[in-house]
């Protein structure tokens, strides 16, 4: 037969609302008490029920993901990190996918919440990035963390977690320019993903510290899709004057281009090379494997969850000033760049 709330309470020979206020992870439960209720939810392998619990509770045992993303694999990995720390913590995901430029997306999101009674929400790019979506849910009251693009903590981004894609395309591009290479074209992702923007700074950062001019007509506007790498590619290796090195803005933009490079007949990395961002599986997946930058997705959502479930127990309360946990992607050098053949 399942176990119960009420056979934990037995077990542990207390009342069934003190077992509640362990799981619930109360402060104000004795430390005898809790190592009592601890070792007889062990014993029976108590499983509590989350959806249950949001049904005879004033509080929500659930928090949602909501995600607009071309790429697969971060959403998967997303998830991943999400369900991970939910688990740890006895609480439920839900996961909403939607379009980010809807006209009603504010409402959406509110809607979503409000129907789920949700305990708070990660939120993921561009909608971390839309400051009317972060207004909405401070009106109504709801904890939310944001991951964004970006390296210097902030005051006003306390609940976020911050993933410095500046320095990372720094060292990507820093990495080609040790290989001899200056004239290195950048593949855009969505402008409206803020992660977008720092990832061409921090490649025009590294070519201006070494007194190099970016060329303009490398610098391609794209989004996060294979098929944007294949038709950039293909543009840039049509010009007169072609790149050594291209940078892509993730890896699937990287893995179109080299797939692009492959039909024109250009040998990678001898002619030309090519280097991603995030380590997906795209980037160990294609011949040559790529070179790129390892985010770790999972890890920074499960970091996001843990910054949501502090405010979301009982006797936790947002601090003026937090940590902030900044994640910066590390190069990895794989075959699909080499020293500059000219």
């Amino acid at each position: 037969m399942k176990v119960t709330i009420n056979d934990v309470a037995e077990l542990a020979g207390v009342s069934i609302k003190t077992v509640s206020r362990v799981m619930n992870n109360e402060p104000s439960v004795k430390k005898t008490t809790l190592d009592k209720v601890t070792a007889a939810i062990a014993q029976l392998n108590y499983q509590p029920n989350a959806a249950a619990r949001n049904l005879a509770s004033t509080r929500s045992y659930s928090i949602g993901y909501i995600y607009d993303n071309p790429n697969a694999y971060y959403i998967i990995d997303m998830q991943k990190g999400l369900l991970d720390a939910c688990r740890k913590h006895g609480y439920e995901l839900l996961i909403h996918p939607t379009n980010a430029k809807s006209a009603n997306i504010v409402q959406e999101v509110i809607d979503v919440v409000q129907h789920a009674r949700l305990a708070g929400l990660v939120l993921t790019p561009p909608f971390s990035e839309m400051p009317e979506i972060a207004e909405a849910l401070e009106r109504i009251e709801v904890d939310f963390v944001r991951i964004i693009s970006g390296s210097t903590p902030s005051p006003k981004l306390n609940n976020c977690v911050l993933v410095d894609d500046f320095t990372a395309a720094f060292k990507i591009t820093n990495h080609l320019l040790e290989l001899g290479h200056t004239e290195i074209a950048f593949l855009c992702g969505d402008e409206e993903h803020s992660s977008s923007g720092e990832r061409l700074a921090g490649f025009q950062a590294a070519l201006t510290k070494r007194g190099i001019q970016a060329n303009p007509k490398f610098v391609v506007p794209g989004s996060y899709s294979f098929e944007s790498g294949i038709k950039g590619a293909k543009h840039l290796l049509g010009l007169a004057h072609k790149p050594t090195a291209i940078f892509a803005c993730n890896d699937e933009i990287a893995a179109g281009a080299l797939f692009s490079a492959r039909l024109a007949n250009v040998a990678i990395p001898e002619q030309l090379s090519i280097v991603g961002f995030e380590n997906s599986p795209f980037s160990r997946q294609t011949w040559p494997p790529l070179t790129t930058a390892n985010q770790p997705n999972s890890t920074i959502a499960s970091q996001a969850a843990e910054l949501l479930f502090r405010h979301t127990r009982p006797g936790n309360t947002r601090s003026a000033v937090e940590q902030q946990p900044v994640f910066i992607p590390e190069l990895l050098v794989r075959e699909s760049t080499a020293v500059c053949p000219r």
